[in-house]
């Protein structure tokens, strides 16, 4: 006989009207005594915050290992066809590449380096597996950007999350301007959670990939949490790498300069947090999206 465990939906979402719930989870899951790779005082101000920006992650000769296997994929007529890619509306160029640390022995080996790994089962605090891997590539002269939203949302929604125990980094492939589409945070906003109006779509995954739309928030709530939290731009080296909390609400814009702005990013969740089936969506995600083996990153 098979019995299902009923899980409590504390953060509920894609109802008639949005709903701002606090947060029921910390953000820092490990001790504050537990030795790794992030200080005690990067760990408050990730707390605070709900992001840790670092300087240098991986280095110029690494950086240049990592741009290599991007192009490679990029350009390889078979990953295009792969539904792990996704492509621009617009210019019909690949927009992201899901799943490369299953696809690339180069992206697995970044996964599981004690530099990457190792800060996410610092902040967790316990083993962790990779929800989500990819690479996004944003080429110059018109690439689109991604509208405000918190990870969480979807995760928790389309893919079954039950808590707030996800870290996401992005780590620069490129140098991140100020000008050519960087990543936008609003620092604090990753202590509310705010759950959007509106129905989920049966594989909404097809089109929000592209261009987001069942789980934005309004002009009004953005508008009201700008004010609140301000916003924050990154920019940045290439090598350099930016850890935010899953609930951060954040976004980018276009590229429309003519240097390219890539990046890998890389989606740690604690094993301890494994999906259930999803809280607000008909049916889970597509595995390369939101992954359902919990296998431990060794």
């Amino acid at each position: 006989m098979t019995t299902t465990t009923h899980v409590t939906d504390l953060y509920p979402t894609r109802g008639a009207t949005e709903v701002a719930t606090p947060r029921q989870d910390p953000v820092v899951w490990g001790s504050p005594d537990t030795p790794g790779p992030v200080s005690a005082t990067d760990l408050q101000a990730l707390d605070r915050d709900g992001f840790l920006a670092i300087d240098q992650l991986i280095g110029p000769d690494e950086v240049a290992v990592y741009q290599r296997e991007l192009e490679r994929l990029v350009n390889d007529p078979e990953i295009r066809a792969d539904e792990r890619s996704i492509v621009e509306p617009k210019s019909k160029e690949i927009r992201s590449v899901f799943e490369v640390h299953k696809i690339s022995e180069v992206f697995a080996k970044l996964v599981s380096d004690e530099r990457v790994v190792g800060r996410a089962r610092q902040i967790l605090g316990s083993d962790v597996y990779v929800h989500q891997s990819r690479i996004n590539v944003k080429p110059g002269f018109g690439a689109s950007g991604f509208y405000w939203h918190s990870d969480f949302e979807t995760w928790h929604a389309e893919d079954g999350l039950p808590n707030m125990r996800t870290i996401s980094v992005s780590i620069a492939l490129t140098e991140n301007y100020d000008t050519n589409g960087g990543l936008m945070i609003m620092p604090g906003s990753h202590k509310t959670f705010l759950g959007c109006a509106g129905e989920t779509p049966k594989d909404n995954y097809k089109k929000s990939l592209q261009m987001q739309d069942a789980g934005t928030p309004s002009d009004e709530a953005l508008t009201r949490m700008a004010s609140e939290y301000g916003i924050k731009l990154f920019t940045g080296k290439a090598g350099s790498a930016t850890w935010f909390d899953c609930n951060c609400m954040h976004g980018s814009g276009d590229n429309i300069t003519p240097f390219p702005r890539s990046n890998v990013f890389i989606v740690f969740n604690s094993v301890e947090n494994a999906a259930v089936e999803p809280f607000a969506a008909p049916v889970r995600r597509p595995e390369f999206i939101g992954a359902r083996d919990f296998t431990p990153v060794r």
